[in-house]
């Protein structure tokens, strides 16, 4: 038995065979063309096959992982197009009277070194993509096909590392798990496996060897570790946690329906975080209270123009009516830091996490903002919508938001549209809002805790830096310390205060938040039953009296 520890990406255990995808390297000779125009002319016909082919990608990836999920597909169709990258190959072509395979190879290698040696993670990120776009169209210009898996069984796929292309086109009834020795966390890929449920680690310690090919493996998501050709000790053992896992899937089935109070009669609000409304039929089927984060950039991200007031008031009328009354809390647009936006013009920052993000975009280009604020105000008649704010650091910026507010509401005064009367509320996500949060609450209807950005700021550490990961502590006691104080100034000034950072989902803090106070976690739709059982099986008293 060998045994690899790699980097959990989704949960949960799979045992079967093991399935080794290793592509094979695509050999691109140059070659002297006589005729360049008719060489140019063949590379655009495989551009355009291969942008039919994304946009095949994008309607299966749409169908099950949801819009947000399938916008890299929309993202490597838009690369395609890109002037740079087509000139370099065109320009390689008739400048140096060559084969378009040659030119394409060489193109994506230099635009891939380019990204990769950027110090900004998300445009290292792209490296990747740059890479993937530019085999997809050498495998149209010499008619080859790399298939990922060849198998009629299920089976735990093994791999150097997969493209989003690659892993959305996986056939989930025949894939067990996924192993790969690259990747990141944050990758495209990484989140399509949590979307599409598949057991997952990346960054494994080992060399793929095809002898390994046909064994038998076990992949423990929960604890990062793939087993190759396991001990009968072994097999037996992780056979009884998956019948666990299983048993314990049923059980919370059987929780849909109930109420989320504690044994000492405790109430919290369980809501669920979804970033489009493709997402909607998770948030339902998982019996989530309400919606407790709305990411509204993602109608931004998944755009080649700003959306319009009418598009985005079509969307959060939607989104409201689904819901039926229940609180649908929509955070205004948080573009800026890991997620940038082609057609915002944004100037280069050497620090984005620091830089112009959020709510300083739209205090600094308020014509965007106003936009936003009708759709809302004007969606807010059809459902409990409230808006949230994110990135606030101050007083200040709260007047110039209510500012803006007032002029959205003498807009519509003076146009008779029909408007709401939403709650409004703030994401408290730096120190500085956490230590000022006694004043914030006198302004605001609510707080929602981003303990993701509240973590980073907070161990000055950045959270997209994954060689820093050992560093990264979301359970530090500044980070607790600090959450507990906002839920503290929140209740004495009469307000709400919930989490909707990834650290609401963590089960090992969910009856310490419940000590602290906190009225409601807004979690992905699948960690809604699983917190609502310790919820209903938690004395709060007796706990802090434990503690």
């Amino acid at each position: 038995m060998k045994e690899y520890k790699g980097k959990r990406v989704f949960g949960g255990i799979a045992i079967g065979k093991i399935c080794i995808y290793k592509k094979e390297e695509q050999q691109v000779k140059r070659i002297r063309i006589a005729d360049t125009n008719a060489e140019i002319l063949r590379y655009r016909q495989a551009k355009n096959e291969a942008i039919e082919q994304l946009q095949d990608l994008y309607q299966k990836a749409l169908k099950e992982v949801g819009e947000a999920n399938a916008a890299i597909f929309e993202v490597h169709q838009m690369m395609l197009e890109d002037t740079d990258y087509n000139e370099s190959i065109e320009s390689i072509v008739s400048g140096q009277s060559v084969n378009a395979e040659y030119a394409v190879a060489l193109t994506g290698d230099n635009f891939s070194q380019m990204f990769a040696a950027m110090e900004d993670e998300y445009m290292k990120a792209r490296a990747a993509d740059v890479k993937d776009i530019s085999e997809r169209v050498l495998s149209i210009l010499m008619r080859t096909d790399n298939p990922i898996i060849d198998t009629d069984e299920p089976v735990i796929v093994v791999a150097d590392d997969l493209a989003p292309s690659q892993t959305v086109q996986l056939d989930k009834d025949l894939i067990l798990a996924f192993v790969t020795v690259q990747g990141s966390l944050n990758s495209h890929t990484a989140i399509l496996a949590r979307t599409m449920s598949i057991p997952a680690l990346v960054q494994t310690s080992f060399q793929i060897d095809r002898q390994i090919d046909g064994k038998l493996g076990i992949v423990d998501g929960e604890n990062g570790v793939f087993y190759v050709e396991p001990d009968e000790k072994t097999v037996q053992e992780m056979k009884r946690r998956q019948k666990e896992e299983h048993h314990k899937k049923e059980l919370l089935l059987a929780l849909r329906g109930k109420e989320n109070v504690t044994l000492d009669g405790r109430r919290v609000m369980l809501y669920a975080n979804i970033g489009n409304i493709k997402d909607l039929a998770t948030v339902i089927q998982n019996d989530a209270g309400g919606i407790g984060l709305f990411r509204s950039e993602f109608i931004y991200l998944e755009r080649e123009q700003f959306p319009t007031e009418e598009e985005q008031f079509q969307i959060y009328r939607q989104v409201a009516e689904t819901m039926a009354g229940k609180r649908v809390i929509i955070r205004t647009l948080d573009i800026g830091a890991d997620k940038q936006c082609d057609y915002f013009e944004m100037e280069h920052e050497e620090n984005p996490a620091l830089g112009c993000r959020a709510i300083r975009i739209c205090l600094s280009r308020p014509e965007i903002f106003r936009t936003q604020l009708r759709a809302l105000f004007r969606a807010s008649i059809f459902g409990k919508i409230a808006i949230m704010y994110p990135m606030i650091t101050s007083i200040k910026e709260i007047e110039q938001i209510y500012a803006i507010v007032s002029q959205v509401k003498a807009e519509l005064d003076e146009q008779n549209i029909e408007y709401g009367q939403p709650e409004q509320g703030i994401m408290i996500e730096t120190p500085a809002a956490v230590l000022i949060s006694d004043l914030l609450a006198k302004k605001v209807d609510f707080f929602s805790i981003g303990t993701n950005d509240l973590t980073q700021y907070t161990l000055a550490l950045d959270r997209q830096n994954t060689s820093l990961d050992a560093f990264y502590d979301p359970h530090h006691p500044a980070v607790l310390r600090m959450i507990s104080m906002v839920v503290d100034n929140a209740h004495k000034a009469g307000i709400w205060a919930g989490i909707c950072g990834e650290l609401g989902a963590d089960l090992s803090l969910t009856k310490e938040f419940l000590a602290m106070g906190v009225d409601e976690l807004s979690v992905s739709p699948g960690s809604i039953l699983p917190i609502r059982k310790i919820v209903r099986e938690t004395n709060v008293e007796q706990y802090k009296a434990g503690n």
